[in-house]
């Protein structure tokens, strides 16, 4: 584990759904199903998210989001595609581009609306 690094903490408006959502994505999530927990962290590899219970979100007007640099922005994303994610709505996966900042970014936008980028250096 690296000593320094950010976990963003995202809004959810169900637990059970955010955590199955994000173990189709290959996360593993560090607590489990239960009316118990108000919390959720998931992580793969060195990507670690948390999220709390928003029980009263809209995902469709969430504005929560966060970026995750990756190695490989196409390799990961063809891994999420496998899912069939939709290019529209929520959720959804957009392909990857090539960005005038130099990075190859796309995005995943989560079932509680939370948009994550994904990017590399190009």
């Amino acid at each position: 584990m690296h000593s320094e690094r950010a976990e963003p903490i995202l809004p959810a408006r169900d637990l059970d759904e955010i955590r199955e959502f994000y173990v189709r994505l290959g996360f593993r999530p560090w607590f489990g199903a239960g009316a118990q927990w108000t919390y959720e962290i998931v992580s793969r590899g060195n990507l670690v998210v948390h999220f709390y219970l928003e029980a009263s979100l809209e995902p469709a007007r969430s504005q929560a989001s966060c970026y995750w640099r990756v190695s490989d922005a196409d390799l990961l994303h063809r891994e999420f595609a496998a899912l069939n994610l939709p290019a529209e709505g929520i959720p959804r996966l957009t392909p990857p581009a090539d960005q005038p900042w130099h990075m190859r970014e796309f995005a995943l936008v989560d079932p509680s609306g939370n948009l994550i980028r994904i990017g590399n250096n190009l």
